[in-house]
């Protein structure tokens, strides 16, 4: 696949090289440029899929199964609980860091360091199966937590870097699928594993045979990582990629420079006010679901499954939806509006007594909030460009971990205190206000003008 272009940088995408203080040669200077998409791009893509994938499964692995963890552990709940909040507290300071060695050292060493995390947390755990060795376990799923900060803003970069134009915004929404892809594996499979009603040392059995599996699967994976993951393309696949390629980043003028673009900003909150809201659902589920059936532990799983496997739906479709009209805003507030109605028809039928209605209730909201995770990424992208997409997704998800930790212990709060009614109509109030926010945004599509004057 290739395409000739001649790029000329004009408007909006000017003022945000000029505010970076650098001169720049824009690739028209070169003359007639080909621009190639090489077909390894989806080897790449792939690989990085799947190992997303394999961090995320870990981050429901023990709250899905609360109720189990604590009968075999004899820990109390709030530190299952803390096995997924990990990830969002250990993110918020690392990430910096990481986005700066992702500017820096380039897609390749940050995901060997990620994928070396993401093993050697999931061994630490295989360790920790003795009843009296949860602590072990606890520091396993720290290290993975850690690893986290080198995948959560990968996938604008990974897309901008390999893919070409008509389709960095589907690239980027695959990308994305592969957390969502191992978020719903970590809803399924613990609760099939690790079976409630068993014995302890029938516990003690599932919980050694569902470590063993991550922690080999990993293995594979940082193998395959080492031999094929590649850090960019001989050549860029576009022209706002070339554009952005020659551009030699200062880390912290690129924060500052984001933290006064005013629709970034308006963006950090509604992205954090949705994807917080999803945190908080996912980290209480068993809780919420076991409150109106008891003993419906694989359901609950299994509703957490559909939820992520909507989302999965809704990210390639918004993905593909992007890629063809371009109009990011009108698709990020139309995603937006249907999340909080699909909270809302969540919130009313989960006292129904059917479980089944809980179900497609949960398809409506999964498809929605979950599908919303990249087109937030890409809007950003949109909206701060030629600043570093891992800078930008970076920052993005640092806020998503505040929102996350703020969300999820306001929301364990309520359940305790006013029930699971009144929790959940106030996530619907925040999805709303964050709706508000949305419509707030500017249209200044930076990138695309880059682009569209090629």
């Amino acid at each position: 696949m290739t395409e000739q272009k001649n790029l000329e940088v004009s408007g909006s995408v000017m003022d945000g090289i000029t505010e970076k203080g650098m001169a720049l040669d824009s690739p028209s200077k070169k003359g007639n440029v080909e621009y190639i998409a090489y077909p390894i791009r989806w080897l790449v893509l792939f690989i990085f899929v799947f190992y997303s994938a394999s961090n995320a499964f870990q981050w429901v692995q023990y709250s899905i199964i609360q109720d189990t963890v604590v009968k075999y552990y004899g820990v109390p709940s709030i530190m299952v609980y803390w096995t997924s909040m990990v990830y969002m507290v250990t993110y918020i300071p690392l990430i910096f860091p990481a986005s700066w060695l992702l500017d820096k050292a380039g897609l390749r060493v940050t995901t060997i360091l990620g994928a070396f995390g993401t093993c050697a947390g999931a061994w630490l755990k295989v360790f920790s199966v003795p009843q009296d060795m949860f602590w072990l376990g606890f520091v396993g799923q720290t290290v993975v937590a850690i690893s986290q900060v080198f995948i959560l803003n990968v996938p604008p970069r990974l897309a901008a870097v390999w893919f070409g134009a008509d389709q960095v915004s589907s690239a980027c929404s695959i990308g994305v699928f592969g957390n969502q892809l191992g978020v719903a594996l970590g809803f399924l499979l613990p609760p099939m594993l690790v079976k409630s009603t068993g014995t302890m040392e029938e516990i003690g059995h599932d919980f050694q045979l569902m470590f063993y599996l991550v922690a080999g699967f990993t293995s594979v994976l940082f193998v395959f990582i080492l031999l094929f993951f590649k850090a960019a393309p001989p050549t860029p696949p576009s022209a706002a990629a070339d554009l952005g390629s020659t551009i030699d980043s200062n880390f912290l003028q690129s924060i500052k420079t984001l933290l006064m673009n005013r629709n970034y900003v308006l963006l950090l909150i509604s992205y954090g006010l949705n994807v917080g809201t999803f945190y908080a659902i996912s980290t209480l589920l068993n809780r919420v679901i076991l409150t109106y059936y008891p003993g419906a532990s694989e359901d609950a799983g299994r509703i957490g499954l559909v939820i992520v496997v909507a989302g999965m739906a809704g990210s390639v479709v918004c993905g593909l939806i992007l890629d063809k009209t371009h109009r990011f805003k009108e698709t990020t507030l139309a995603v937006y509006t249907s999340s909080v109605i699909g909270m809302i028809i969540f919130t009313f039928t989960l006292d129904c007594g059917l479980i089944g209605v809980v179900y497609l209730s949960s398809i409506i909201l999964g498809f929605f909030m979950t599908g919303y995770l990249p087109v937030g990424f890409e809007f950003a992208s949109e909206v701060t460009y030629p600043e570093p997409e891992g800078t930008t997704s970076g920052i993005l998800n640092a806020v998503v971990q505040v929102f996350g930790i703020l969300t999820t212990l306001l929301y364990g709060w309520m359940l305790d205190e006013v029930g699971d009614r009144w929790a959940n109509l106030t996530l619907c109030a925040l999805l709303a206000l964050g709706a508000a926010v949305t419509a707030a945004i500017r249209s200044d599509l930076r990138r695309q003008a880059a682009q569209n004057k090629a």
